[in-house]
């Protein structure tokens, strides 16, 4: 906790700073725009001096005034100061915040490096001695382990150390090289040696033989360098003669034109006609549904003795505490028959963030098993977003502020969904973490025996090395990215080969670098697949440095490779940009209902701590996981209902449905567990048919 505190109070330091800095510039806009008028006026002024030979000081006094040309160099000076101002310099005002914990906290744990980072313990111990003999001085000649020249010359501008600047300094560089693993601490999870998170090179030799991938460096290489120059003269081709679906290049720019809609008029009238035949059902009736005929509740056992639990609503009832973001204690007083005490033994003892994945597992396989969800695919394409909810006023947990979002602080869950429309992966993040390093998380270690093959982002889930690993682990990544026609193609050959795209062609990529780190690369990914380590933490990893590594600019380059390859696919195949804007409309279906359940609270993500609010994030994944499948359960029922009444319609349309509806659900009100309707073995909730309703009114 202690480091996890640390790491945000120094990036937060840093943050404002910034932040500030940007203020400034924000209000210092018109006097930029008065001196950029008066140097204008000061050009013409020479300019004309030059063309007609006047006296430059004569015309400028005259056309601007001398005197205010000089008055505005203090000015200048300030804006020039403000644009070369570091964010050390901001981020030392709050040093006195940072002696309220920083002597206590570098005595409380032994820090260990290798190499270059042995001067930062040095400059460590500097620090934990002036602490303990209460001295304010550093000695003469103390390690500047900064890869940034400018601190150095700020902590030293005066002659002497700067002891504010100086630490301020050491304790971000400290935080930087914790996050890249070359500063370790013994006996720690998140802060361990890089070396640490790996597989070792023998294991990782035998894991390389089942990877999908020529293990081979130069073979590899040789063959992806054959499949990229072919593929990029077909594309210069195919440009030239405008054989590319809705793609052309206009004054060396290519010109995407978007996607029409999809979906048919037809199929919206069928999906009200299936709305209005789904039986009407509170949210307790359709737990207890979905647990009898997926299982899903024998996941929650005792933490101790594996037992299961004898009551289930008592177990549902926490879930939806959850779920819902209701609480334990409000979830007592809306229950009927369940206590707070029960609810609050039950979930201490029976609900984990492992019974979670396992429940949620059960449910995920009974929904890929159901013949009607093979209208929304084969079961092997998938999708990633997150989704941003407001926390309470502290940033307590993840919870941090994104200016995107507003001023509030708040936090986002990360989600994975397949094509079938089964929610299989969420997790807390904070507000201002980037995306892509989690897009492999859900397809590694959430997807469970799904054979997934194709995933779909938007840009904040794509980077260079997520399509490097998504490559080597055998997954095709296809992100909608952001201005696609502005980005660089890379090339093995020098750009000029491709004849009529030179203007597309970025730098040439550096194999040399990919074959260097070669055998580093391919122990990662042996890592990643026998799951000895998560994919977001060596990315995190990776991406920690300061300067980028030899590895990590050797993944990267491996990855330009297959954005590349991507970036062709995706203008050569309309079917491809039309399948990852249905994935994502998906996703967004499926945030939409989470908003929908996730209401008490104002919606806000209110507990302090990151462990409870995964508790809830768990609890919304499983009941969009359950509607979802109950919903596919009943939209088969309905369809076949108007099949049977002689309603016909073109299959196809059911395609363009979607089971993430919620109105004919009773999400909130009273839970009344014991009058839930318990279904027999193999029966169904009637479908809400004109007929029945008269039936049930009779």
């Amino acid at each position: 906790m202690s480091l996890c505190m640390f790491d945000r109070l120094i990036g937060g330091m840093f943050t404002r700073a910034r932040r500030g800095r940007e203020r400034r510039y924000q209000d210092s806009i018109q006097s930029v725009g008065q001196l950029m008028r008066l140097f204008g006026a000061t050009i013409t002024a020479l300019d004309e001096a030059v063309q007609n030979g006047g006296d430059p000081l004569e015309l400028i006094d005259e056309a601007v005034g001398w005197h205010r040309l000089v008055a505005a160099k203090a000015q200048v000076d300030a804006l020039a100061d403000l644009a070369g101002e570091d964010a050390l310099v901001t981020a030392t005002e709050r040093y006195a915040t940072l002696r309220r914990f920083s002597p206590a906290f570098l005595d409380a744990f032994t820090f260990k490096a290798s190499g270059t980072g042995t001067a930062l313990i040095k400059a460590i111990d500097v620090i934990r001695d002036a602490n303990t003999r209460k001295s304010r001085d550093l000695p003469d000649g103390v390690p500047l382990p900064f890869p940034n020249r400018q601190w150095k010359r700020l902590i030293t501008e005066s002659g002497r150390i700067d002891r504010r600047r100086y630490e301020i300094a050491i304790m971000a560089t400290l935080r930087d090289r914790l996050r890249a693993g070359d500063v370790w601490i013994e006996g720690t999870r998140n802060y361990q040696r890089f070396d640490a998170y790996l597989l070792g090179r023998r294991d990782a030799a035998k894991v390389a033989d089942v990877l999908p991938f020529d293990s081979n460096a130069a073979s590899y290489l040789a063959d992806r360098a054959r499949n990229l120059d072919w593929r990029l003269r077909r594309f210069a081709k195919q440009l030239k003669t405008n054989k590319l679906e809705g793609v052309s290049l206009e004054r060396d720019r290519l010109k995407l034109q978007q996607m029409p809609p999809v979906t048919p008029p037809e199929a919206e009238a069928l999906d009200r006609k299936l709305d209005t035949l789904l039986p009407r059902v509170r949210i307790t009736e359709l737990l207890l549904e979905v647990a009898e005929r997926t299982g899903f509740l024998n996941a929650f056992r005792d933490l101790r003795s594996g037992k299961e639990h004898d009551n289930p609503s008592t177990v549902l009832a926490a879930i939806l505490a959850d779920g819902t973001n209701l609480g334990l204690e409000r979830m007592a007083n809306a229950s009927e028959g369940v206590s707070y005490a029960q609810l609050a033994w039950t979930h201490n003892w029976y609900l984990s963030p492992e019974n979670y994945q396992a429940a949620l597992a059960m449910i995920i396989s009974a929904h890929h098993e159901l013949p009607f969800a093979r209208h929304w695919g084969a079961g092997t394409s998938s999708s990633s977003d997150g989704q941003f909810f407001r926390s309470g006023r502290s940033r307590s947990g993840a919870a941090d502020v994104n200016a995107k979002y507003g001023a509030e602080p708040g936090v986002k869950i990360y989600s994975h969904l397949s094509d079938h429309f089964a929610s299989f992966g969420s997790r807390i993040m904070s507000a201002t973490a980037g995306e892509a390093p989690y897009v492999l998380d859900g397809l590694v270690l959430g997807a469970g025996n799904l054979p997934l093959h194709e995933h779909y982002t938007d840009t904040g889930g794509a980077t260079d090395h997520v399509f490097a690993l998504c490559h080597l682990l055998g997954f095709r990544f296809a992100p909608r990215l952001r201005d696609i026609g502005d980005r660089k193609l890379g090339s093995i050959a020098a750009p000029s080969t491709y004849k009529g795209i030179e203007n597309l062609m970025g730098r040439t990529i550096k194999t040399a670098a990919i074959e260097a780190d070669w055998d580093d690369i391919v122990r990662i990914v042996a890592s990643i697949k026998d799951g000895t380590v998560a994919p977001s933490v060596i990315l995190r990893k990776l991406a920690a440095y300061k300067r980028q590594n030899r590895l990590d600019f050797a993944l990267a380059e491996l990855g330009r490779i297959e954005r590349t390859l991507f970036t062709l696919d995706w203008l050569e195949q309309p079917e491809l940009r039309r399948a990852c804007q249905a994935g994502l409309n998906k996703g967004e279906a499926r945030h939409t209902l989470a908003a929908a359940i996730y209401t008490n609270r104002q919606g806000r993500f209110t507990d302090r701590s990151l462990e409870n609010q995964e508790f809830r994030a768990s609890g919304l994944n499983l009941l969009i996981a359950a509607i979802s499948y109950w919903n596919t359960v009943y939209l088969d029922r309905a369809a076949q209902h108007l099949n049977a009444v002689g309603t016909t319609f073109d299959a196809a349309l059911l395609a363009h449905l979607s089971p993430m509806g919620w109105a004919h659900i009773s999400l909130t009100g009273d839970y009344l567990w014991e009058q839930a309707r318990r279904l027999p073995a193999g029966e169904f909730h009637p479908l809400n048919e004109p007929m029945a309703r008269l039936k049930r009114v009779a």
